[in-house]
């Protein structure tokens, strides 16, 4: 018998059919687009890493104790801190998020769990809608509501007009949250004999509480750093805050002043307020991450 056959290569086909693979159109068209995706995702984070960095290196070298425990200095003094501005903005987004969550959270279980016909398709585009209003106009609806109406300025105002802008992003995520919950779920708590309100509240709601806290996040965070509608509503003061119903300073209002006067003390603060704006924010998403770090389902 001829040795032809035991000297070819067995595996020569295979080898030269993956290197035309390796080497087809359609295999390099894939690694061009995924260099491209990986490309635009580098660009589309730098702007993120250069404000944090800038804002991490202007507002370091302020951080001290009587930057949480004093009051601003009068311009063109120096010294003094935020506190006053650190409070209030708890105290504004707080009464935000007391009057933002409940709603929100029940409005998107309404949505997800017991509407039928239209009613789901236009409350949602409602939402959109709202989430797209300036905030600005959220601020001018506060400041007639309640600002008119109450006689001055206050916190209480400062919280109902953050309160509309987290609205639609409480809605939307939880909504989305609930969806994404299996159907079994549901299915197998109807079978073993659980009503429709007590597989909401507990199994649907427990198993999507995590996606919900995430959604109030990116919620509370939106609301600490909004300017206009706070301006209108909640005003400012160079003092403590004197009752949820008086004017009432926040840090992003504080940064917004300071930020356009001509005195290196008070740019200096407005960038340890813009500082302390950043880390608040990922306070609240690492202690939502660690809260939900376990699933339920």
């Amino acid at each position: 018998m001829s040795n032809s056959v035991s000297d070819e290569n067995p595996f020569g086909s295979k080898t030269g059919s993956l290197k035309k693979v390796k080497n087809s159109p359609q295999a390099l068209f894939g690694l061009a687009m995924t260099l491209l995706a990986g490309a635009a995702l580098t660009i589309s984070l730098l702007p993120l890493f250069a404000v944090l960095s800038y804002v991490t290196v202007q507002g370091f070298n302020r951080l001290n104790l009587d930057l949480f425990t004093k009051l601003p200095p009068a311009p063109g003094l120096s010294g003094g801190g935020i506190a006053n501005a650190i409070l209030g903005t708890l105290m504004t987004v707080g009464i935000a998020s007391l009057i933002a969550v409940p709603f929100g959270v029940l409005a998107a279980v309404y949505l997800s769990e017991f509407s039928s016909g239209q009613i789901p398709r236009w409350v949602r585009f409602a939402t959109n809608v709202l989430s797209g209003v300036p905030s600005i106009i959220a601020g001018v609806f506060a400041y007639g509501l309640f600002v008119v109406n109450m006689g001055g300025f206050s916190a209480i105002a400062g919280g109902a007009a953050l309160a509309v802008l987290m609205l639609p992003t409480i809605v939307r995520t939880t909504d989305e949250a609930l969806q994404i919950v299996p159907q079994d779920i549901r299915w197998a708590s109807v079978g073993v004999g659980a009503s429709n309100y007590q597989t909401v509240l507990q199994v649907v709601l427990p198993a999507a509480i995590p996606a919900i806290l995430t959604g109030v996040t990116l919620a509370i965070a939106r609301a600490a750093g909004e300017t206009a509608p706070l301006i209108f509503t909640a005003l400012n003061s160079p003092f403590w805050p004197a009752g949820f119903d008086q004017p009432t300073p926040t840090l992003s209002v504080l940064v917004y002043k300071f930020a356009t006067v001509p005195f290196q003390a008070q740019k200096e603060l407005a960038w340890a307020a813009s500082l302390i704006l950043v880390l608040m924010v990922l306070l609240t998403s690492i202690l939502s991450r660690w809260a939900t770090r376990q699933k339920v389902y």
